[in-house]
C-alpha cells in the first residue's frame, strides 16, 4: 500500500495510509492562508490545485488563477515530487496537513517544530501491511 511518509534524508519520522492530501500553512510574515492538494503515487507526490486567500510581499497571484470562494485557485504543472522538502522553524508556525478535509497541525504526528530540524521532508512510500492472523 503506497502512503505518505514524514521526515528526513529517507528516515521516516511518521508514516500515514492515505492517498491525498492537503498541505496548508499561514505565510509568516503576510499570515495569509496557502493550501496545495497533493495525490500519493509511487512516482511521487503529485501536486493538484494550489489556492491562496491574497498576494502581499514574496507572493504574487500566479498567472490565470481565478477567484473563487475567497481565494485564488491555480495549478501548475510539475513532475510528481520526490521528496517534497519543506522548512520547518518554530519561528515561522506549523503546517497543516489535511486529510478528508479534516486539518491537524504537523505536530500532532511530528512534535512542534525545532531550531535543530528546520526542513521536513515528505514522499510516497510503501507502507507494510499487518500479517494476515494464522489463527
Amino acid at each position: 500500500m503506497i502512503g505518505l511518509c514524514l521526515g528526513m534524508a529517507g528516515v521516516v519520522w511518521a508514516s500515514l495510509p492515505t492517498p491525498a492530501f492537503t498541505l496548508a500553512w499561514n505565510h509568516t510574515i503576510e499570515k495569509i492562508r496557502w493550501e496545495e492538494d497533493y495525490r500519493v503515487s509511487a512516482e511521487g507526490l503529485i501536486l493538484g490545485e494550489a489556492r491562496v486567500k491574497g498576494s502581499g510581499a514574496g507572493m504574487e497571484i500566479p498567472t490565470g488563477a481565478e477567484l473563487r470562494n475567497g481565494s485564488w485557485h491555480y495549478q501548475r504543472q510539475l513532475p510528481p515530487l520526490q521528496p517534497l522538502r519543506v522548512g520547518r522553524t518554530p519561528e515561522a508556525g506549523d503546517y497543516q496537513l489535511c486529510i478528508d478535509q479534516r486539518c491537524r497541525p504537523m505536530s500532532d504526528w511530528l512534535g512542534p517544530p525545532k531550531a535543530s530540524q528546520p526542513a521536513l521532508e515528505l514522499w510516497s512510500c510503501e507502507l507494510s501491511t499487518p500479517a494476515p492472523d494464522a489463527g
